[in-house]
């Protein structure tokens, strides 16, 4: 019961901190999907010209109007602004820094005064919005909208279920379908996706596509067909949701948490996506109704500022961990991570308002966005991948090395993202990749060679762990030895003995050829290196004779099979049971607990006292009258005995019997026992088979010798009995 128990507890303690991770994670995905909807809009607006709206312009107009709204021809211009004053100002140039920071706090507080000024305008400008979406739309426009996004909303609702009712069937098949092993868990999960995606795909058909086969005005198309769309991605996100955490089906669930927290973040999931999404469309609305620039932004901050406080209410208040499985010192760490992620949430929302305009996002965003993110799904994916390919009837933390499947999609799945946020950053920083591969600058080969070198690195991570992991599930197979001097034992032995060393020899192989690769990579020469490596081995092998003769003493140790772990050996004044090995040493226990390390060059002749079997010998006296031939019957006897004994009959290969007699002692006669025992069990037999001789021996009259004193004279008996009395006072007394 409390194992069962502490298990429950570990579960629940592993599931809490995967739901942090979920949490964590969800929030800064939705929180930079919302922070950058203003994006779209942005563009939009900057595309957008009032005079153009009213009156067609000569199109040599249109195109400067145009490049002029290029956000990279406005950088141009205020570079090329910045290098004249710098150029003009002789003085100010030697501080850069000085003046970037200047310029900065400049731009910052023109852009806040601009917005503070704008401030008091705004109700004027949601007026002048109304009054032109009814010329647009006429008196009961809105009402119209909202009429036509109920109808199509309820048509897609509409489609969807009918999807469901057709496939009810193949739902009662996937509740009853069995999840035994991985591969049928994976097909369920598979056919689950399918089905979640059809019910997506109904309901877009039954609103967009029955949307599209009517007739629209094309200012109410657009409409309608924006927020109609908004529907589609909200319905996707429960959708998604849905697959992934599975509420209402706990062995459905593809990230491990508990219900509750399943429940929390498949509600805030859905929150969060169609905040982004009407958002988007409040900005885009906004920006067609006539905004200015400096009311669009006002709008675009407060929509950031209510994700961010979504962000932070699903920080604080998401589920971590059940309160009976909470340790209590879990609770020193929760509150730190949730301030570190509370005020990365702020910063980024800070460092997005405080950039000219909304369609800019400076390099600290995203560089927190992704500091915030990689790590978190990181973790997320690992745990979903352990969870998905657990051997069957094994728990979430159940103890033992991975198998090699987990590993690669774990490390490979880790290789993809770390990639795939240094092309994000590449993307943000306005970084060509792939034109700056073909560049021949210093900061380019530094670029590309960094890139590469990271990209060897994680790829030689990937095939070392995956190597690592199926040596480690060999060892663990074979940790049980199982029964002595069997070709499966020996097999064990074997592969316990040789794989440990297996594993260091490669894993130095990785790091030498990875680490060369990867100097390569970055432009390093590494011929010198190789051949300056190959000069020093020579010094070294001079110099370190010792260690070479240990090293290869070693190998042939090895490749001769002298010794396993696990068996008893004997090397001059060294013995004991082999524990482990080293490049250069092996380590003995020794029977009462000392652990001897030597070197292998020093143990010369090894004696294994651990193989195929062992001849025990025994001898015992008994004095000169005991019947000589029925002693050895009671031997014979007690040979047999002890080999049909359950306990001892394994261990026994030939029985105890009596090989005569040894010779003949100055008060007993000695006679000479032998068996043949698996190796190491000779010590345990003997002591059996010593009592039962020992009782065997007392209930047929035969008596065991021991030193006795006899006292011969002619003189008076009584003479002699005071001279026996003197030898006995002579004699030392026992302490």
């Amino acid at each position: 019961m409390q194992s069962a128990a502490g298990t429950k507890g570990g579960c629940r303690q592993t599931l809490g901190f995967t739901a942090r991770a979920v949490r964590f994670c969800l929030v800064a995905i939705v929180l930079s999907a919302a922070l950058l909807s203003g994006t779209i809009a942005a563009r939009a607006q900057s595309g957008r010209s009032p005079a153009a709206s009213e009156e067609a312009a000569p199109a040599k107009i249109q195109e400067l109007l145009a490049l002029l709204a290029d956000p990279k021809v406005q950088q141009w211009l205020e570079r090329q602004g910045q290098a004249r004053a710098t150029a003009g100002s002789p003085a100010e140039h030697d501080s850069t820094i000085e003046n970037y920071l200047n310029s900065r706090a400049g731009s910052i507080h023109k852009q806040m005064v601009a917005l503070a000024d704008a401030i008091p305008g705004l109700p004027d400008q949601f007026i002048q919005a109304a009054a032109r979406d009814r010329a647009v739309h006429g008196e009961y426009g809105r009402a119209w909208v909202l009429l036509n996004l109920l109808v199509f909303g309820v048509l897609g609702f509409g489609a969807e279920w009918l999807f469901k009712r057709m496939t009810r069937g193949m739902r009662r098949h996937l509740d009853d379908s069995p999840m035994e092993t991985v591969h049928g868990r994976l097909r369920l999960l598979t056919v689950r996706l399918a089905h979640s995606l059809g019910t997506v795909v109904a309901f877009a058909l039954g609103s967009i596509g029955l949307f599209f086969a009517l007739d629209w005005a094309p200012a109410l198309r657009g409409l309608v067909l924006g927020y109609l769309i908004a529907f589609v991605v909200i319905r996707g996100a429960a959708a998604i949701g849905d697959f992934l955490l599975a509420p209402d089906q706990e062995p459905l669930r593809i990230i491990p948490m508990d219900t509750a927290a399943a429940r929390f973040w498949g509600r805030r999931l859905v929150v969060f996506v169609g905040w982004f999404a009407l958002g988007w469309l409040i900005v885009q609305d906004c920006s067609a109704l006539g905004f200015s620039f400096e009311g669009l932004q006002i709008v675009a901050y407060t929509l950031g500022l209510g994700v961010v406080a979504l962000a932070l209410e699903a920080v604080w208040r998401g589920p971590i961990a059940p309160r009976e499985a909470a340790e209590p010192s879990s609770s020193e760490v929760h509150p730190l991570l949730r301030s570190a992620l509370s005020i990365g949430i702020v910063l980024m929302w800070v460092l997005w308002m405080t950039e000219p305009g909304i369609d800019r996002v400076g390099l600290g965003f995203w560089f927190i966005l992704v500091c915030i993110v990689l790590p978190l799904t990181i973790f997320v994916t690992r745990h979903a991948i352990q969870h998905l390919l657990r051997p069957p009837g094994a728990s979430d933390t159940a103890e033992g090395p991975p198998n090699v499947l987990t590993v690669c999609l774990e490390r490979g799945v880790r290789a993809l993202l770390i990639i795939g946020a240094v092309a994000v950053l590449a993307w943000a920083w306005n970084v060509n990749l792939l034109h700056l591969a073909g560049q021949d600058t210093l900061f380019a080969r530094i670029v590309h060679g960094v890139l590469s070198a990271v990209i060897i690195l994680l790829v030689a991570d990937v095939l070392w762990r995956a190597v690592k992991a199926a040596i480690d599930r060999k060892l663990a197979e074979t940790a049980d030895l199982g029964q002595p001097n069997t070709d499966e034992g020996r097999r064990r032995a074997r592969l316990q003995t040789l794989l440990p060393i297996l594993s260091n020899v490669l894993f130095v192989v990785f790091v030498v050829v990875a680490g060369l690769m990867a100097l390569s990579a970055m432009g390093v020469e590494i011929g010198p290196l190789i051949a300056g490596a190959g000069v020093i081995g020579i010094a070294v092998g001079f110099g370190a004779q010792t260690f070479v003769r240990d090293v290869i003493a070693g190998m042939f140790f090895l490749l001769d099979d002298a010794f396993r772990v696990g068996e008893y050996i004997q090397a001059g004044n060294f013995k004991g049971t082999v524990e482990g090995f080293s490049i250069r040493s092996v380590k003995l226990r020794h029977h009462r607990g000392p652990v001897y390390t030597v070197p292998f060059g020093l143990l010369g002749a090894v004696q294994n006292q651990s193989r195929d079997w062992v001849i025990d010998k025994m001898m015992v006296g008994i004095t000169y009258d005991s019947d000589l031939e029925r002693a050895r019957k009671l031997i014979k006897q007690i040979g047999l005995d002890l080999a049909k004994d359950p306990e001892f009959a394994p261990l026994i290969l030939q029985p105890l019997k009596m090989q005569g007699v040894e010779h003949f002692g100055d008060f007993a006669v000695q006679i000479r026992m032998k068996m043949m025992t698996l190796p190491g069990e000779q010590f345990v037999i003997r002591r059996k088979a010593y009592a039962m001789i020992k009782k065997a021996f007392d209930e047929n009259g035969i008596k065991f010798a021991f030193p006795t004193v006899q006292v011969a004279s002619d003189a008076d008996p009584s003479t002699a009995a005071v001279a026996q009395h003197a030898i006995e006072l002579t004699r030392p007394t026992a302490a």
